[in-house]
């Protein structure tokens, strides 16, 4: 078993990810579902062949030690995949998430142009939410892409892997792989700082110290991108402020209000027609009322005001999956199962 004949065959069915685990076939996820690649059952020994064939020998070493490894790994002529490797009841086991070679356009992943604006920001800080494999780093990479293609300036990406691979345009773009280019997401950040950055993308905000390291970037004169495995702008603003002792989150609410730019939520929603999936989104844009919002502690409010913001850009998830619907885009169950409030969502359906 050739596991690069397996990737090419995943990149080949338009899979978004592959899954090798003992006691099943290769697994693959296309447009949401999950399908078997062939009818080979995997041993535990074609499973551990499969992970050797993957990693170097200083990757097979750390991935002994700990029981888990992350990595990015390029098959020339056919792609990049994200991989992590992992024991599961004492067999090896690999998850893979295909990436496109090719950079998308925002216009092209059918993104809001309100996404342009942010990108064109001088400064602040600019969330990407959503569930895991919704997409979040495509839209960050088709964010950065703009800035490169449009602004003369020096990007510094910090990602665990690396997924998209930018070229220098008319941007200086610096990618730095934790692992491989620095020993954590912290020491990174502390370094940008002094590496002269116009805008920095954090792969994910993990923990109290990233957070506290991106919202402070973004108070001294950043522009920072990154991501949260959340969904909605109100949970996420808890979710950044809950992180934090008590005692601190007053000012961090504070902090939070003047740097905080905008949240774009996101979701992928299998088309009606079984042809692939499409994005719904929630967009909230901070305006003086929902940055007072975020410092008195009425995150509540918030989707009051995104209900109400279109002049600025903003819809809630429930309104850009009603339209989906409406449009013959997505079907009616589908748009239940992915709405935040069904109820409220059911009578934006059934409005003309």
């Amino acid at each position: 078993m050739v596991i690069n004949d397996y990737l090419q065959k995943a990149v080949e069915m338009e899979a978004s990810d592959l899954h090798i685990c003992a006691g099943l076939p290769i697994v693959i996820r296309k447009f949401g579902s999950l399908f078997y690649i062939d009818d080979h059952i995997l041993s535990q020994e074609d499973c551990r062949s499969l992970v050797e064939q993957i990693l170097t020998k200083e990757q097979l070493k750390t991935f002994e030690e700990e029981g888990e490894l992350d990595f990015a790994y390029m098959l020339p002529g056919i792609g990049r995949f994200r991989v992590n490797t992992f024991m599961q009841r004492g067999t090896c086991a690999i998850a893979i998430r295909v990436i496109a070679t090719r950079v998308p356009k925002i216009s092209e992943l059918g993104l809001p142009d309100i996404l342009y604006s942010l990108a064109d920001r001088q400064r602040g800080l600019i969330i990407i939410t959503g569930p895991t494999g919704s997409g979040k780093s495509t839209t960050l990479a088709a964010m950065i892409d703009h800035i490169n293609s449009n602004k003369r300036c020096h990007i510094i990406t910090i990602e665990d892997p690396i997924e998209y691979l930018h070229k220098h345009n008319k941007s200086v773009i610096n990618q730095r792989e934790v692992g491989s280019d620095t020993k954590s997401y912290n020491n990174a950040l502390r370094a940008a700082l002094r590496e002269d950055p116009y805008v920095i993308l954090i792969g994910e905000m993990r923990d109290l110290e990233t957070i506290s390291i991106a919202l402070t970037a973004a108070e001294t004169g950043h522009l920072v991108f990154s991501t949260l495995h959340t969904l909605g702008a109100a949970k996420t603003i808890d979710r950044i402020i809950d992180v934090f002792p008590p005692h601190q989150q007053g000012q961090v609410r504070s902090q939070l209000s003047t740097v905080l730019q905008g949240i774009v939520s996101q979701q992928l929603i299998k088309r009606a027609d079984n042809t692939g999936r499409v994005v719904a989104t929630e967009v909230m844009i901070v305006t003086p009322a929902i940055s007072n919002m975020i410092r008195e502690s009425r995150t509540l409010q918030i989707n009051s005001s995104i209900h109400t913001g279109s002049e600025y850009g903003m819809h809630s998830m429930d309104a850009c999956i009603a339209s989906l619907y409406k449009q013959g885009i997505i079907t009616y169950e589908n748009a239940c199962q992915y709405s935040i409030d069904p109820v409220a969502m059911k009578k934006l359906i059934a409005l003309d």
